[in-house]
């Protein structure tokens, strides 16, 4: 698939998606939103792809829905949303159920949908420009995008609902002081730093990587033993692939572990 509304690379077992509708803000549509999921797919089938960076093209993260777009469709908005989140929240399902970290480089403002995207990271590095607000009910309507799963669980239900209610505007730092951001980095070495991170990934044991998120996505949602079960379960099946026997015996012989540049 070409993409129109995203730019797509891969190297080095690093794929880099960019948004790329930086004259409209990098603002999310539905031809934007379908191509979002097609990458999405791609990351989780490829096995070439070891780790993820999302970032925007220009000057702005993504200033999340288009609103002059939606508001060209009249009644027919809200059957028109309801395929766009298909394609958005399919996307993120599968961002967090693939193996491959996924690094978010949040360049410039990350507003509704955008904001959304941003912190669903695995790791999210901001520029020190970077500003955040949820901005949904300034136009009278309520978030998608995961934000009402993930805000919760990164900066706790008061916080998350200041944040909905007031759309109060975050800036880098405090973005990091409130637990949406990792890292942050002077805008000029956003790009690299992600790229570094990416690359770190890439060369670790990919499928223990991905077991690792989907320990910790269902973990609120498991008793203390239902989860340990599943914590025995995804060690085992770890020390029987390739990567597991690799580390191990790294650790044994004082060695550096080769992860091979496979996925297991």
């Amino acid at each position: 698939m070409t993409y129109s509304f995203l730019t797509f690379d891969v190297a080095d077992g690093v794929a880099v998606c960019k948004l790329n509708r930086p004259r409209a803000a990098n603002a999310m549509h539905m031809g934007m939103m379908e191509e979002l999921f097609d990458v999405a797919v791609r990351m989780d089938e490829d096995p070439s792809i070891r780790a993820a960076v999302f970032t925007g093209e220009g000057k702005m993260f993504s200033a999340g829905g288009d609103l002059k777009e939606f508001q060209t469709k009249g009644d027919a908005l809200p059957a028109e949303v309801k395929r766009m989140t298909l394609y958005l929240h399919g996307a993120i399902s599968r961002l967090h159920r693939m193996d491959p970290p996924v690094v978010c480089a949040v360049n410039g403002i990350a507003a509704g949908a955008g904001f959304s995207f941003a912190i669903q990271g695995d790791i999210v590095m901001a520029a020190a420009s970077a500003k955040f607000t949820m901005a949904y009910t300034r136009a009278g309507v309520s978030p998608d995008g995961s934000s009402t799963y993930f805000l919760p669980r990164r900066v706790g239900t008061k916080r998350a609902l200041d944040l909905m209610l007031t759309n109060r505007l975050l800036d880098a730092e405090e973005a990091r002081d409130w637990g949406l951001v990792d890292y942050v980095h002077p805008d000029e070495q956003l790009l690299e730093k992600a790229m570094e991170m990416a690359a770190s990934l890439a060369k670790g044991p990919t499928a223990s990587y991905g077991t690792v998120k989907r320990l910790i996505l269902e973990s609120m949602n498991e008793s203390l033993e239902s989860q340990m079960e599943r914590e025995t379960t995804g060690i085992a099946e770890a020390m029987r692939r390739p990567d597991g026997k690799e580390g191990i015996d790294a650790f044994v012989n004082k060695r550096p572990a080769n992860f091979d540049g496979k996925r297991h």
